[in-house]
Parts: C-alpha cells; sequence; structure tokens
C-alpha cells in the first residue's frame, strides 16, 4: 500500500481521511456538541483542537526518523470514552496508522496484537500498561492517555485514498487473530454508500448512540465514523449494559440506535415507561454484528413502537454490505439488499453462480437439497462481494484480500427470496455434512429456539464414525424450566428432516460469546472464555 510523502497544512481539508471530515465538521458546526459523554460535552472545535493537540503528541513521542514516517501504528486500548476519539483522530491526522485494541484482552492476547502490528505507540489503560510493561516489547512506547500538545501549526503527512489508516484485529473465531487493512478510502467509501439509501440514515441534526465498542469496526465505522462523516452529535456510552444505555438515550433524546441483537433482546423487555422515554426522538434503529431472532425484533417494534433494520457486514468491508433500509421494510429474519454501490454474488459449493445483484441463474440441478422453494428464491451459496468498501488484505502483505477482479468470499452462506432480499444461512466453516446432506445450524437453532423451555442454542457437528458427522446441540434453558434432551431431540424431528436433528444435546448455563455478541462455537466444549 503506498505511502504519501506531502505534509498537510493543518488549515486544509482534504480527501477521505476521517481526521479531514472532523476538520470539516469543526468549520461548519464549531460550537455544536460533537460528543455527550456521562456529564462532558465536547464541541466539535474544542474536539478539532484536541485531535490536532494529539497529533502533535504522537510525533513527539516517536523517537527520530519514527515521528516523521507515515504508516506508523498507534495502538489505542480504551473504552467507549473522549480519549479514545481524540486518540484515534489524532493518529490519523498526524499521518499514522490507528490500531483500536480491545481493552479487555489478556497479555496472551495482547503480546500477539502488538507484536503484529508493530505499533510503535501505545495509548491505554493502567490496566494493559501494566501488563504490556510484563511482555517483550521494547521498541513499543506505553502512555496513559493522548497528552495533547500545546503549540503552533504544523504540518502533517498527507494521506491518500488507497494508504492504510486502520488495522482491526478480527475476533480470532480459528487461530490467532489477523489485521485487516481498512484504508482512509474505505472507510469512507461505506459511507458514502449508506448515504444513498433514502430516507438518509444519518444526517447532521441526529444524536447517535454509541454504545457499541469503538474497537470494532461496526462501532469504530458505521456509528463513530458516520457520527463524524455527517457534523452529528455521538452519544458516548462506556457502561456495557443495555439499561445504561436506555438512560443516555433518553437523557440526550438519541434519534439514530445502533445496536446488537442482545440490545435489543433487552430493550424489547424494558419496563414500558423507560422505553417510552427512551424512544420519544428515536427515528431509526439498526441492528447487526450477528443475527436477530425474528422473535425478539417482533417483541422490540410491538414494545417501543419502531421497527427494527436489519444490517449484515464484515469487519473486512468496513463494515456494512446489505441492509433492510435498502429495500425500505425490513422482513422477518432478512438482512436486506446490497447498499448502493456494493455488488453481491451468490456462489455454490462448485463455483456455480447462483445470484448477482437480484437476478437469479437457472436451476440446472434440480436434485440439489436447498432450504428454499426453488420457485421463490434460490439455493444457499456463499455470499462474494465487491466494493470501494471492501479492505486491501491481512496485515502486512495483503493476503487474503479481494481477487485481481476486485471481488472477495465473506465465508457467510446465504439465499436470495424472489424479491431480492438475502437471507443468512450459516458460515462455510459451520456447515455440517450427515451422510453427504447439507446441514446448516442456524436452521436447527431457530427450531430449537422456538421451543418454550429454550432461551438460546448453539448448534455444531462433531466427528460420528457412521454419518461423517453428527449434529450436536449446546442449549442454555430457559430460567427455572425443566426439560430434557430427549424431549428437544423429539421437538427437532417434528420439525426437521431427521438427518439434520441433533443427536447430543449438552445444556450449558452460557454460549461463549465475542464482545459484539457472536457465539463463539470453536470454544463450546471448552473451559476457555477469553476473547481475541
Amino acid at each position: 500500500m503506498p505511502d504519501s510523502a506531502t505534509v498537510q497544512d493543518p488549515d486544509s481539508v482534504s480527501g477521505p481521511n476521517l481526521a479531514d471530515r472532523l476538520r470539516r465538521a469543526a468549520e461548519l458546526y464549531a460550537g455544536k456538541p460533537a460528543l455527550h459523554w456521562q456529564d462532558r460535552t465536547i464541541t466539535w472545535s474544542e474536539l478539532d483542537e484536541a485531535v490536532s493537540g494529539t497529533a502533535r503528541a504522537l510525533a513527539d513521542a516517536l523517537p527520530g526518523a519514527d515521528a516523521t514516517r507515515p504508516g506508523a501504528r498507534v495502538a489505542v486500548a480504551l473504552p467507549n470514552v473522549p480519549d479514545f476519539v481524540i486518540s484515534l483522530l489524532g493518529a490519523l491526522r498526524a499521518g499514522m496508522t490507528a490500531v483500536p485494541v480491545n481493552p479487555g484482552l489478556t497479555a496472551r492476547e495482547l503480546q500477539h496484537v502488538l507484536a503484529d502490528s508493530g505499533a510503535s505507540v501505545l495509548i491505554a489503560t493502567e490496566r494493559i500498561r501494566a501488563l504490556v510493561g510484563e511482555l517483550d516489547l521494547p521498541a513499543l512506547v506505553a502512555v496513559h492517555t493522548s497528552a495533547p500538545t500545546a503549540g503552533g501549526d504544523q504540518r502533517f503527512p498527507v494521506r491518500g485514498a488507497d494508504d492504510l489508516a486502520v488495522l482491526l484485529y478480527t475476533s480470532g473465531t480459528s487461530g490467532w487473530p489477523k489485521g485487516a487493512m481498512l484504508s482512509h478510502g474505505a472507510l469512507a467509501a461505506n459511507h458514502e454508500q449508506v448515504d444513498r439509501i433514502e430516507p438518509p440514515v444519518v444526517g447532521p441534526d441526529d444524536r447517535v448512540l454509541l454504545a457499541l465498542p469503538l474497537f470494532h469496526a461496526y462501532g469504530l465505522n458505521a456509528g463513530l465514523g458516520a457520527v463524524i462523516h455527517h457534523g452529528a452529535t455521538g452519544v458516548l456510552v462506556d457502561d456495557p449494559g443495555a439499561d445504561a444505555a436506555l438512560t443516555e438515550i433518553a437523557r440526550h433524546q438519541v434519534s439514530v440506535l445502533v445496536g446488537v441483537p442482545s440490545m435489543v433482546q433487552t430493550w424489547s423487555r424494558a419496563d414500558a415507561e423507560s422505553l417510552a422515554a427512551a424512544m420519544t426522538a428515536v427515528r431509526i434503529v439498526v441492528c447487526g454484528a450477528a443475527p436477530l431472532e425474528p422473535a425478539d425484533a417482533a417483541r422490540f417494534t410491538e414494545a417501543a413502537g419502531r421497527p427494527v433494520h436489519v444490517g449484515y457486514g464484515l469487519t473486512e468491508t468496513a463494515p456494512v454490505l446489505t441492509s433492510t433500509l435498502v429495500g425500505g421494510e425490513p422482513r422477518p429474519g432478512s438482512i436486506g439488499r446490497p447498499l448502493p454501490g456494493v455488488q453481491v454474488r451468490l456462489v455454490g459449493a462448485d463455483g456455480t453462480e447462483l445470484w448477482r445483484d437480484g437476478v437469479a441463474a437457472p436451476d440446472d440441478d434440480p436434485d440439489e437439497m436447498d432450504l428454499t422453494d426453488p420457485a421463490t428464491g434460490t439455493d444457499p451459496g456463499q455470499l462474494v462481494v465487491r466494493g470501494a468498501n471492501l479492505f486491501s488484505g491481512y496485515w502486512p502483505d495483503g493476503a487474503g484480500g479481494p481477487d485481481a477482479d476486485g471481488w472477495w468470499a465473506t465465508g457467510d452462506v446465504a439465499y436470495a427470496d424472489a424479491d431480492g432480499d438475502l437471507y443468512l444461512v450459516d458460515r462455510v466453516g459451520e456447515l455440517i455434512l450427515v451422510n453427504g446432506f447439507n446441514v446448516y445450524p442456524h436452521e436447527v437453532e431457530l427450531v430449537l429456539s422456538a421451543h418454550p423451555a429454550v432461551a438460546e442454542s448453539a448448534v455444531v457437528g462433531v466427528p460420528h464414525p457412521r454419518t461423517g458427522e453428527t449434529v450436536r446441540a449446546y442449549v442454555v434453558p430457559v430460567p427455572q424450566a425443566t426439560v430434557a434432551g430427549t424431549e428437544l431431540i423429539a421437538h427437532c424431528t417434528r420439525n426437521l428432516a431427521r438427518f439434520k436433528c441433533p443427536t447430543e444435546v449438552e445444556f450449558v448455563d452460557v454460549l461463549p460469546r465475542s464482545v459484539i455478541g457472536k457465539v463463539r462455537k470453536t470454544l463450546l466444549g471448552t473451559t476457555e472464555e477469553t476473547d481475541a
């Protein structure tokens, strides 16, 4: 990825760099709140000034030639507090690359991320700095906060659209986490794609909930990035509980909710008075990062009087690819349609193209088993995507990125209905083969979740000497409910073909999850609980 050698006048506004968008917002909305956090309000002009001071401090913190080297990595391991925003944007303004880090990582996980990224500076909590002090990272400078440096104008390196903006480490569901390289242009492109949805999703008059972790692509670009891009107002929430978020939503009259399924589920079950107070100014509710059960969406809509719009994306796509906002009407279980400017194909296991941008391919194999009625939709296939929002590959050499034609296989399986709405089925790697027949875990999980004694479930394939694999279900029962595994297997038998039914049911207290709520199936059956 090329590095720009020119420098930037601090008074100029250029390109897709989020720090440049910040400067633009400061010029247009100087005295308007950029961030609310607890009892503190930061205006756009105050935020812009703090970011410039942090950029100077970061340049001062790097030794010798590193201070002027474009793309030097700055790791930021902070919760959802103003210092995270200032540090991240300060790194970008200084011409450096930001490496957002989960502040809850263990020493082992930190060692991998910081060493792999080659970060020169770490801005972190006291806990993280204590852990880093025990690690073998001699070239790393660790500081408590971004500590803005006062001073006059300073010229910073200009970063082009193709230059690396952030290095985001994937959740590590298999093996060590990998750093997804997102350019300034990719981050900006996703906002431009969302901007083409009508009516607008976010505008300058909106107050946007920023309760999702900012070190994750969803919270970082779909949340904070949207606030900066539009000059809106962000409401930072650093308490992970959904109840705390409801309080802040009501307090600041939030108009755009950006959430995950666990938040929607909790909000739908809040007391009527609290929910009504929180929903007063809300006009759009979007949910992503993990599948939202149709029952939870329906319960929220009934309780809050607002529909939930579902989106789908990945860290590698900056992050949004599809949304029910594109079609205008959320359909139960659907992830919507591709954003304007995003191309999507569904490709079968044999490489056959099943669907492209709303057009299904002819059915050349009528004997192939599928989950849908061929008259109303497509067979399931892997989502393969193309767009300006795609990453540049994995750090450091770009391996695993889009092919020569710009297409990238997501690893997710979906099907499309006759209207062009997409429905996520499962991850390619989680497909279970029973006697050669495909079993999609999510289909089994939906059936299990319909049983009144099941709070949630996760289905995986395990080796079997006769059928190759068999289906094992991990079930979290409803509190105080009594149910036997044989009863749940019988329930599945009444609703699924026999080869799809679990042959084993294991009851657990909780399912292991990532920070944004995805079930980490690789940890099922183990005692490991950490998240990278």
